[in-house]
């Protein structure tokens, strides 16, 4: 199976499933995506896209994102699900260089779980529901916002981290091509270190410091967001290949 997704204007969709989990199973293939804005869908793209069935689309921008670059074509049978999660703006934190941008990305990172509660439930209980398979689940450039939420579908399932934090710094591969297209629509624009880089360490931070005020990622979700064992047994009955192992 491909995990990359080829289109010729998206460039960071991929596929997550492959991941071996902790108790012998795997994430099953064409069941969960990650994504980059697909506002850009048209042509040839929108009929790759039609041919992977998707069922549901989980879009984690803001309104105003969607407005400005546009959102999922509408198609018969196509849920769309606008839950943005980030709260304090990203952009109206100042950068110097200090801390390093891997740093600086992670605690980003933990302020969405912290201002996204509402929105992060309601997308761990789409995903968790196997009528809505496959979902796509993505932002602006699937990297941050997509990045997490990802990250805590895979924690909670029983992919081992450092899979998971490989699976995020996959969106390295596709940084040249986001540089190329922020250079070409914003020529005169400055552009801060970070962008579009996924630095491994940046998950890695991110994951230690949610398991460091929460246990794990399954206690933030379950004391935090309030999801029973119900929707996590739900994710993984419908995420993972092979039977539920025996106690």
């Amino acid at each position: 199976m491909s995990r990359h997704i080829k289109f010729t204007n998206i460039h960071n969709f991929r596929d997550v499933g492959g991941y071996a989990t902790k108790d012998g199973r795997t994430v099953r293939w064409r069941r969960l995506y990650r994504a980059d804005s697909l506002g850009r869908l048209s042509g040839q793209d929108l009929d790759t896209f039609r041919a992977l069935r998707v069922k549901t689309v989980i879009d984690l921008r803001h309104a105003n994102e969607v407005a400005g670059s546009g959102r999922v074509p509408e198609e018969d049978g196509l849920a769309y699900h606008n839950l943005p999660v980030e709260g304090r703006r990203w952009n109206n934190v100042p950068y110097d260089g200090t801390p390093p941008v891997a740093r600086f990305l992670a605690d980003r990172y933990l302020e969405v779980t912290e201002d996204g509660v509402a929105h992060l439930r309601t997308a761990v209980a789409t995903i968790a529901q196997a009528d809505c398979a496959p979902v796509v689940v993505h932002c602006a450039a699937g990297k941050d916002r997509t990045g997490l939420l990802t990250a805590m579908i895979l924690s909670l399932v029983g992919v081992a981290e450092d899979d998971i934090v490989a699976d995020y710094a996959l969106t390295g591969l596709a940084t040249e091509r986001f540089i190329a297209d922020w250079r070409l629509s914003h020529p005169d624009a400055p552009m801060w270190d970070g962008f579009g880089l996924a630095p491994a360490e940046t998950m890695r931070l991110f994951l230690d410091d949610l398991a460091s005020r929460h246990g794990s990622v399954e206690g933030y979700v379950t004391d935090v967001l309030g999801l029973d064992a119900a929707v996590i047994g739900g994710l993984r009955e419908h995420l993972l290949t092979g039977p539920i192992p025996a106690e």
